[in-house]
């Protein structure tokens, strides 16, 4: 249903500010997860890179960072923490050692399970229902799209 246009004034009011709206939701969201990944020895970013490892082990660093829209400066050293953490292995490619290829070990393969809490742990707090949190992820990815185009 279209409304009208906000004034000028309303459309400077913080609380009608879609970019404030999602800064303090992604502060709020930070928040609830820190303790559940410190429980996991993970930061926010690592966790990330561990849920697109436990997708499809073996993805090269590129790959990962697409997934993650991480350059290469950014995902060295998370993979590094990773590696020395023994969570993740990093492996030349041999046919063109510039490719390198990220491999879970046994200690990365078995966090899964203790990780599995995590998304039930967000979805009580967020009060929502699951088809509630879909519809909103969908909205939220929707727009990263448009605004990266």
């Amino acid at each position: 249903m279209p409304t009208r246009r906000p004034t000028a004034d309303e459309a400077l009011l913080l609380d009608n500010q879609l970019c404030f709206a999602l800064y303090s939701a992604s502060l709020a969201m930070t928040k609830l997860y820190k303790p559940l990944l410190d429980e996991l020895g993970l930061t926010y970013p690592q966790y990330l890179a561990m849920l697109v490892l436990w997708e499809g082990d073996g993805l090269m660093v590129s790959e990962l960072g697409q997934r993650l829209s991480l350059d290469s400066g950014t995902l060295t050293p998370l993979l590094k923490r990773l590696e020395s953490a023994g969570l993740v292995s990093r492996m030349r490619d041999v046919a063109d050692e510039r490719r390198v290829h990220v491999h879970l070990t046994p200690a990365g393969r078995k966090l899964k399970a203790r990780a599995a809490k995590v998304p039930e742990c967000v979805l009580a707090a967020s009060q929502c229902s699951i088809p509630e949190l879909l519809q909103l992820t969908a909205q939220v990815r929707r727009l990263r799209e448009r605004l990266v185009a």
